[in-house]
């Protein structure tokens, strides 16, 4: 019979894939930086403007960290330095006063733009010899874990 505090077999190997998955990110992290520093960014703040471009319109901090899944400290933090850099501007939120709106300027879209051009290849090279099958149960298992992450608490931006 297992005791509350021990691991299922799953449990173990999932606390494995979380020890990669920190791996990876911080791989993940290390490179982006260095393949986006030409351009004046961190993957930090590539990942910001990324979200504000994926979003259907402009959002408020707090939005943009929920969908980053961050926190919104550190999202207002590079806001603002993308604000100082005059890649991102903000504007009035007529649903809320103190709560702005993100507007990403022309020269934001150019930086995210010029970043997205260094990304292909550099993606495309990460993801040979995996299957497209394969990509899509990683994500699927991804999007579960973060799910469940959520579910706790753990994964909510405003924790």
């Amino acid at each position: 019979m297992q005791q509350q505090n021990e691991r299922t077999a799953a449990g173990a190997a999932l606390s494995d894939v979380v020890l990669d998955l920190f791996r990876v990110n911080n791989g993940l992290l290390t490179q982006g930086d260095r393949l986006v520093a030409p351009l004046g960014l961190t993957s930090a703040r590539w990942q910001v403007l990324g979200t504000i471009v994926a979003a259907e319109r402009p959002q408020p901090v707090a939005w943009l960290a929920r969908d980053m899944g961050g926190n919104r400290q550190n999202v207002q933090r590079i806001v603002n330095d993308l604000a100082k850099e005059g890649w991102v501007a903000f504007a009035d939120n007529p649903h809320h006063r103190r709560a702005s709106l993100i507007v990403l300027t022309d020269l934001g879209r150019e930086a995210y733009n010029a970043a997205m051009k260094l990304q292909a290849p550099w993606i495309n090279r990460l993801a040979e010899g995996m299957s497209l099958e394969d990509i899509a149960v990683l994500r699927q298992v991804l999007s579960t874990l973060q799910a469940r992450l959520t579910e706790d608490g753990v994964g909510d931006a405003q924790a």
